[in-house]
């Protein structure tokens, strides 16, 4: 027996295509930057991710290589790998 249904963004695969999705519509500001919390908002309340759901996806973008995360942590910027899953 099911009692809940399962997180659409429990597999951080999943997270980290929409931030990436979230991020390639958003205008970028001063020097390509993304703000974190331009991609934070609608992520954790507009598509009701969990904070952990969250830092995951944005983890495996990282890792991945589509995102670069500034030392401060208030901004992204997308590499190429990143640009080249919207070309």
């Amino acid at each position: 027996m099911k009692f809940a249904d399962t997180r659409p963004y429990a597999d951080p695969e999943k997270a980290a295509r929409k931030i990436m999705e979230i991020a390639n519509g958003l205008e970028p500001y001063m020097d390509h930057r993304l703000l974190i919390e331009r991609l934070n908002e609608p992520m954790l309340f507009e598509f009701k991710a969990t904070p952990a759901e969250w830092k995951a996806g944005l983890d495996l973008a990282i890792e991945r290589g589509w995102l670069v995360l500034h030392e401060s942590g208030t901004y992204a910027k997308f590499t190429q790998a990143g640009k080249d899953l919207f070309a």
